[in-house]
């Protein structure tokens, strides 16, 4: 149970006193650590309007960057690495830990919401296991591009508030780097991994602290439930299925889906090797480590699942006394899970295609979205413009007249045919697009007027999302030049991903894929 939780400020109240209920409540999941001191710290972001929702405007001072430094920690803090396993790519790591974090603790947000507050980048610790367990600047600032474009887009993410460079280079393959500290927020940093460490401990009393605090933190009302570790099992299976639903239907891929990166609260963390898929291909995968395709695109539902498995192993001791029935109560929930994704993979694709939900037409709009999703595949198709186009095609009153016959006007009939146009264009072939168009046509016909549709289509389906040349070529100018102008661009593009500009046609270098021979040889690296 969380001690000695605090109230929402009033607002105008003094900023908010550090909390520490992890450090006071989970003695045997972490070690009491403190920041190395940098050098020359220099602010080089600072998130404001997540600062005034924690109560930390007053960060933004040069006390304030000091304390987003390390060089000072905040009053009342309680500094922490914390400890957790996992599997990394399948493979079995008993003891991981925050090699480079620190959990300094938490503050209560204008809303009542715990929140985590902690380092990246912040030195070493006892979890380092050889690694300097410094940042670059470049791989924070990333951090911050996604995780404010995934808020944006209305996921579940952990979020940026500072980064702070440090003044000293860190040493990495492509050789010594400017080096930053990224404080992070986050509903907290429980992980799949954290029960494994404590399962694997052998240590019944910790494990049930930890659940007990996972319930308290995350879904307070499962406390009364007659099996609260199976009830948190199946709300962090909804949660989880929900998140990747999000993730797919905007071509996310997350590339570092290891049990210690799937947490409790559902929120997105580690944005390291992720991107945003341009042509649609179930088999893509940008992480220089994934080397046999663990991790791509099409694979994270499945590997979703696989974690919530090793969440449910570690938690068989609490689901049941006797083991044959506790496997049983976790299978039922993993075997569950397929259907769950589903359901909300299906919530996010409809209004895609400017759908409303209809319980009598799910499995035909089922069918429609893998089949779209389907049709684009080898065909060169960039997944975001081609759900963008098509709701240009929908505003066009669904291309059903091709050729502008029927039309209202015959700026209707020319409208139909650009918007037609510029679909077909987006494919190397279009037949199987061609032999799918009549039967959205059809479903389009019973879900209200072109403009009602084309607007749910355009509320559902980004016009930008973090294209990977746009990434690197702002993190490029920034950590290499100093040249922060790029970033702040596309930042500020990024978080207003739904509305598109009357600018739009000057932004055209955001909106467009890279050119094929650049996607093909795109990596991207966890910053280690």
């Amino acid at each position: 149970m969380i001690t000695g939780m605090k109230t929402t400020p009033a607002p105008g109240a003094a900023a908010p006193t550090f909390d520490n209920s992890y450090a006071r409540d989970l003695e045997g999941l972490f070690v009491r650590w403190q920041p190395a001191a940098a050098p020359q710290p220099k602010r080089v972001f600072f998130n404001t309007a997540l600062a005034a929702e924690l109560g930390l405007a007053h960060w933004d001072s040069g006390d304030g960057t000091a304390m987003l430094a390390g060089n000072r920690v905040p009053a009342g803090a309680d500094p922490v690495a914390q400890a957790y396993a996992g599997h990394q790519f399948g493979g079995w790591s008993p003891r991981l830990g925050d090699g480079r974090a620190l959990l300094l603790g938490e503050v209560i947000n204008r809303h009542g919401q715990r929140r985590d507050i902690a380092f990246k980048g912040s030195g070493r610790t006892p979890f380092s296991r050889g690694g300097d367990g410094k940042a670059a600047l470049g791989p924070m600032l990333r951090e911050v591009l996604i995780g404010e474009a995934m808020h944006a887009l209305g996921i579940p993410t952990t979020r940026a508030l500072a980064v702070v460079a440090t003044g000293e280079a860190v040493l990495r393959e492509a050789g010594p780097l400017p080096g930053a500290v990224l404080t992070r927020v986050a509903a907290s940093h429980l992980r799949v991994g954290t029960f494994q460490y404590a399962a694997a401990l052998d240590d019944l009393p910790l494990l049930r602290r930890l659940l007990a605090y996972a319930v308290q933190r995350h879904d307070p009302a499962l406390a009364q439930h007659d099996n609260p570790a199976l009830a948190l099992l199946e709300a962090v299976a909804e949660r989880q299925a929900k998140l990747i639903a999000q993730w797919m239907g905007l071509g996310f891929i997350h590339g570092v889906m290891n049990t210690d990166n799937m947490t409790i609260s559902g929120e997105t963390i580690d944005y390291g090797p992720c991107a945003f898929m341009d042509r649609h291909d179930p088999a893509t995968v940008f992480s220089s480590i994934d080397h046999h395709g663990r991790y791509a695109y099409g694979n994270q539902p499945a590997i979703a699942r696989w974690n919530l498995a090793r969440l449910a192993e570690s938690l068989l001791p609490l689901l049941h006394e006797h083991p044959e029935q506790a496997v049983q109560a976790a299978t039922q929930v993993i075997d569950g899970f397929p259907a769950r994704y589903e359901a909300h993979w299906l919530a996010v694709m409809q209004p895609k295609l400017g759908l409303q939900p209809d319980a009598a037409e799910a499995a035909a709009d089922t069918a429609l979205a893998q089949d779209f999703l389907a049709g684009m595949q080898g065909q060169g198709v960039d997944h975001t413009l081609a759900f963008r186009q098509l709701a240009q095609v929908a505003a066009a009153g669904g291309g059903a007249a091709t050729g502008g016959a029927g039309m209202a006007t015959e700026a209707d009939g020319i409208a139909a045919q650009a918007a037609m146009a510029g679909l077909h264009a987006l494919y190397a072939d279009a037949t199987a697009l061609h032999a799918w168009l009549p039967r959205w046509q059809q479903r389009l016909a019973r879900a209200g007027s072109p403009q009602a549709c084309a607007q749910r289509m355009r509320s559902a389906s980004p016009w930008i999302v973090a294209r990977n040349q746009r990434v690197e070529e702002a993190l490029t100018a920034a950590a290499a030049h100093g040249d922060l102008a790029p970033f702040n661009q596309l930042l500020s593009l990024l978080q207003q991903p739904y509305s598109a500009p009357a600018n739009l046609q000057s932004l055209q270098a955001y909106t467009q894929p890279a050119p094929a021979a650049q996607s093909a040889c795109f990596q991207t690296y966890c910053g280690t």
